[in-house]
């Protein structure tokens, strides 16, 4: 199924893409879109089905939220999706929600505290075939979300944070024919401090996926334990990192190639500029009990002041994966930091854009079908911005 494969590359950062081993990498910079009121989000996936990666986003201040096709060589037209919508399109993912094998799209509404979908219809090019459905109207200041069967009916539910509400609560999917009424929510987590990032990854290797997830100024990095029924009994919290300050964005990787899920961790958003152990980019290896998630061990990648979110490919082609992260504030930036052959240490930066004001979501994907991963991010308030990072490799 063509909307897997771009969910997988949009959701889990492990893509390794086979291409020949290059001695050096360099990137061309591309403007996809500017001018926007605020730009927040990206995600990749194949919404006409013609093969390739399109890139959808949002602008926040003006309600828009829309996609980009892609002509098969990494060039972008915009299509709208919603347009002037109040509350807040932010961060999103992609997945088949109703079930008939075309990519729809969950999106959380930031001020509103609203968790919504859209339902691809077939024209994705026609915003009046994409309908709007709500999931819930009950996740103050709603900030991320991802998509999971968790209650194993054939059917992908919501799990979503809450970053004012201060928890995280997973939504059941009501089924075809009833998507005109809210999904019940279950809460996962509560009263913990900002809750930011959630992504999936299985951090005790009982082939059952797991939630990863941060709350900013708790400050905490945990995974939480799926349930054998997730309805009816609590996730269990296991606590990764509750000293280093103001985690914010990462996904569960295998950085040191053992077959266990790691954590990569963007660290030190939004603190000042001196905040002791924070503003950088770290990892988290799986170390106890044979990688069953019960042990950390944390490692530094490189530091960034403002680190907002990190992710992991093999951007040098040379079989390890390599780290894509953003940086936040005045001075953000858009960095790459490549894998010398040892992740405990060896890990060498490469800087992108200065001076790119507010630098949030980062994502890798092949935008134009050459093997390589390619690097998109969006820039906030100050820049207002969707680039991509062409991979030119020789």
């Amino acid at each position: 199924m063509k909307w897997l494969a771009g969910f997988v590359a949009s959701c889990l950062p492990c893509l390794l893409l086979a291409a020949e081993p290059a001695a050096s990498t360099r990137f061309a910079e591309e403007l996809i879109e500017d001018g926007y009121g605020y730009a927040f989000a990206v995600a990749a996936n194949d919404f006409d089905a013609d093969g390739d990666f399109d890139l959808t986003s949002c602008d926040t201040d003006k309600g828009d939220f829309f996609w980009f096709e892609n002509d098969g060589n990494g060039k972008f037209a915009k299509h709208f999706i919603k347009q002037a919508e109040t509350g807040w399109f932010e961060r999103h993912v992609v997945g088949d929600i109703n079930g008939d094998q075309r990519p729809d799209i969950a999106v959380v509404k930031n001020q509103d505290g609203h968790l919504v979908w859209f339902e691809h219809g077939g024209n994705p090019k026609d915003s009046a075939n994409w309908k709007r459905h709500v999931i819930t109207t009950d996740l103050k200041r709603a900030y991320d979300v991802v998509l999971i069967d968790l209650n194993s009916d054939g059917q992908l539910d919501a799990i979503a944070s809450a970053w004012v509400g201060n928890h995280i609560a997973w939504f059941e999917n009501p089924g075809v024919g009833k998507f005109d009424q809210e999904w019940k929510k279950h809460l996962i987590d509560e009263n913990v401090g900002e809750t930011r990032n959630v992504r999936l990854g299985d951090f005790n290797g009982d082939g059952q996926l797991d939630l990863l997830g941060t709350a900013r100024t708790a400050p905490l990095t945990a995974w939480y334990e799926q349930p054998k029924d997730p309805s009816a009994k609590l996730w269990i919290r296991h606590v990764v990192d509750d000293k280093s300050p103001a985690p914010t964005h990462g996904h569960p990787v295998d950085m040191d190639g053992d077959q266990d899920a790691d954590i990569l961790m963007a660290i030190g958003f939004n603190l000042p500029a001196n905040t002791a152990e924070t503003h950088q980019v770290v990892w988290y290896e799986n170390v106890g009990d044979k990688g069953k998630g019960t042990e950390w061990k944390r490692h530094h990648i490189g530091p960034l002041v403002s680190a907002f979110e990190a992710f992991a490919g093999d951007l040098d082609a040379d079989g390890d994966l390599d780290v894509a992260a953003t940086a936040w504030g005045d001075t953000g930036r858009v960095m790459w930091f490549e894998n010398t052959g040892n992740p405990q240490s060896g890990w060498k930066p490469h800087v992108l854009k200065n001076n790119w004001k507010r630098a949030n979501q980062v994502i890798l994907f092949d935008a134009d079908g050459d093997k390589r991963l390619d690097i998109a991010a969006t820039a906030e308030r100050g820049t207002n911005e969707l680039r991509l990072w062409r991979n030119r490799a020789k």
